[in-house]
C-alpha cells in the first residue's frame, strides 16, 4: 500500500479528538531548550513521480555488466528462476514465527528439509534452522564448544576468513575469553600443524579452522582433528563456500560445522542477508543455538512438524538460553532448500566439478602471464587461488576495471607478508572468454621509459 499523508483537515480533527490545539502541544513535556526551532536540513518534499525518477537515476550509477573474479566468502552462482517464484509466495514471504504448529506446517516442513539436507552434506547428525550468516555461525560455534567442554580458550587458524575472526573477537571481547591464533605454512597455505599442536592444551575448548580456507586451500581435517581431540578440545570447521561439498569430502571428523549457505541460491545483494548454519554431532544437540524443527506424527498417525528445540531467550528463561540470537533466516534458508532440491545430489556434484574446472583453467592461464606466480600451487584447492604479481595490484586492477572486469582481492590488508598477492575466484558463471581476456590485460604491464 502506498503512503497517503493525512490532510490538514484530518489533522485538525485528530488534534480535536485528543484535546490538543496544535501539534506542538504533543511535545509540551519537552523543555524549550531541547526543542529544535528551525527546519530540518533535508531536501524539500517530492512527489511520487519525482522520487521514482530520483531512484532510477541513482540506479544508473551502479556498476552493471562487470565480470568479477571476487570470492572471499561471497560467491556468484547461477540462481534458478524458480527460487524467487516460490519464495515470493505470500505463505512464505509474510509468514510469522512458526509457534503454532497446526497452522505453520509448510514453513516447518521447509525448515526440516533444510536441516536434513545440511546434515547430509556436512556429515553431521543434526543441523539447526539457520543462523544469521557464516561469521556469526562460527562465533556461536566457539561459544557452544566452550559450554560443552566447560573450558575458556579457543585456538583459531589465521586462514579462517579475516572478517569471521573479527566477529569472533567482538563476541569474546567483553567475556574475557582468551584466543590464540595459529599461522600457516608458507609453502602450502595450510594450518601449521606443529604450531597447532604446541598451542592446544587441556584448557582449549575449541579449535576453529576453515576448509577450503581463505586462500582457497583445503585443510587436512583428519590431522587437525587428531590434534584437537588428543587434548579434549572440540574441532569446529567453518565452510564459507557451501558448493565445495559437492566434491570435497565433508569434515566428518569435526564436532561442529559452521557454514555459510549463500552459494545455494542466495543472491549477493551487496553483502546480505545471507544464511548461516550450525551442524553438530548429536550429543551436542542441547547446546546448539537457535531453533530446530522436528518431525513427528499426530494423533491419527499422520506426518507432522513441530519446533522441537528453541534454546533461545524468547522461549525460555534468559539464563538458560544458549544464545541471544533472536531469529533464524527462514526465508533465505528456503532459497537454499529450493536450490538443493532443484539440483539434487548429482547436480550439486556436477556444479562443484564445473567450478573446480573453471578455477583450474583460470589459475593455469593467469599464472602463465609474465610476472605472475601461483602460490600454494601444490596444495588441493577448490575454486579460489592466490596469485602473486610483480606489479602492484592497484595498477593491473585499474586496467581490468577499464575493461569492465573486477580482479582478485588484495590480501595485503590482512596478510602483510603476502606482498602483491591477490585472491581470485572462478565459478560456473565465469566465462572462459573472460578468463582469457583478464590474462591479456594482466600481461599488458606498462612499458617503463
Amino acid at each position: 500500500m502506498r503512503y497517503l499523508p493525512k490532510s490538514p483537515a484530518e489533522r485538525e480533527q485528530m488534534l480535536k479528538a485528543i484535546g490538543a490545539k496544535a501539534i506542538d502541544d504533543l511535545f509540551s513535556t519537552i523543555p524549550a531548550e531541547y526543542r529544535l526551532t528551525r527546519d530540518l536540513d533535508v531536501p524539500r518534499q517530492q512527489g511520487e513521480s519525482e522520487i521514482v525518477s530520483y531512484f532510477k537515476a541513482a540506479g544508473q550509477k551502479n556498476a552493471t555488466d562487470y565480470a568479477s573474479f571476487l570470492g572471499a566468502g561471497c560467491y556468484r552462482h547461477y540462481r534458478p528462476v524458480v527460487i524467487d517464484a516460490l519464495v515470493q509466495r505470500g505463505e512464505f514471504l509474510t509468514s510469522y514465527t512458526p509457534y503454532q504448529a497446526e497452522i505453520t506446517q509448510g514453513t516447518l516442513q521447509a525448515i526440516f528439509e533444510f536441516q536434513t539436507m545440511i546434515a547430509e552434506l556436512t556429515g553431521m547428525d543434526v543441523a539447526n534452522a539457520s543462523m544469521y550468516d557464516g561469521s556469526t555461525g562460527a562465533a556461536e560455534a566457539v561459544l557452544m564448544a566452550m559450554r560443552v567442554t566447560s573450558r575458556q580458550k579457543a585456538v583459531v587458524a589465521s586462514t579462517v576468513h579475516p572478517e569471521y575472526r573479527e566477529v569472533l573477537q567482538t563476541y569474546l571481547r567483553y567475556r574475557d575469553l582468551p584466543t590464540a591464533e595459529i599461522g600457516y605454512v608458507p609453502d602450502s597455505g595450510r594450518v601449521d600443524l606443529k604450531a597447532l599442536e604446541a598451542d592446544v592444551t587441556e584448557e582449549t575448548a575449541a579449535v576453529l579452522v576453515q576448509s577450503p580456507n581463505f586462500f582457497g586451500v583445503i585443510e587436512d581435517i583428519p590431522a587437525i582433528a587428531e590434534i584437537a581431540h588428543k587434548k579434549g578440545a572440540l574441532l569446529i570447521v567453518s565452510i564459507a563456500e557451501a558448493v565445495s561439498l559437492g566434491v570435497v569430502r565433508p569434515p566428518v571428523e569435526a564436532d561442529i560445522v559452521s557454514m555459510e549457505a549463500q552459494s545455494f541460491g542466495v543472491a549477493l545483494s551487496y553483502g546480505g542477508p545471507f544464511c548461516g548454519v550450525i551442524a553438530a554431532k548429536e550429543q551436542y544437540l542441547r547446546q546448539m543455538p537457535g531453533r530446530l524443527a522436528g518431525q513427528t506424527v499426530d494423533g491419527n498417525g499422520n506426518r507432522g512438524f513441530v519446533l522441537t528445540l528453541s534454546t533461545r531467550e524468547q522461549h525460555i528463561r534468559r539464563e538458560k538460553a544458549t544464545s541471544n540470537i533472536c531469529t533464524n533466516q527462514a526465508l533465505v534458508a528456503l532459497m537454499a532448500t529450493i536450490f538443493l532440491t532443484v539440483y539434487g545430489k548429482e547436480g550439486i556434484r556436477e556444479l562443484a566439478e564445473h567450478n573446480l574446472a573453471k578455477a583450474a583453467y583460470a589459475a593455469k592461464t593467469l599464472s602463465a602471464q609474465p610476472g605472475a606466480k601461483l602460490l600454494f600451487k601444490d596444495s588441493p584447492r577448490f575454486h579460489e587461488f592466490v596469485l602473486q604479481t610483480q606489479e602492484p595490484a592497484a595498477q593491473w586492477s585499474q586496467r581490468l576495471l577499464d575493461e569492465k572486469i573486477v580482479g582478485g582481492l588484495d590480501l595485503g590488508r590482512w596478510y602483510p607478508e603476502l606482498k602483491n598477492a591477490t585472491l581470485w575466484c572462478a565459478t560456473e558463471v565465469t566465462a572462459r572468454e573472460t578468463i582469457d581476456h583478464a590474462a591479456k590485460v594482466l600481461a599488458a604491464a606498462p612499458v617503463e621509459a
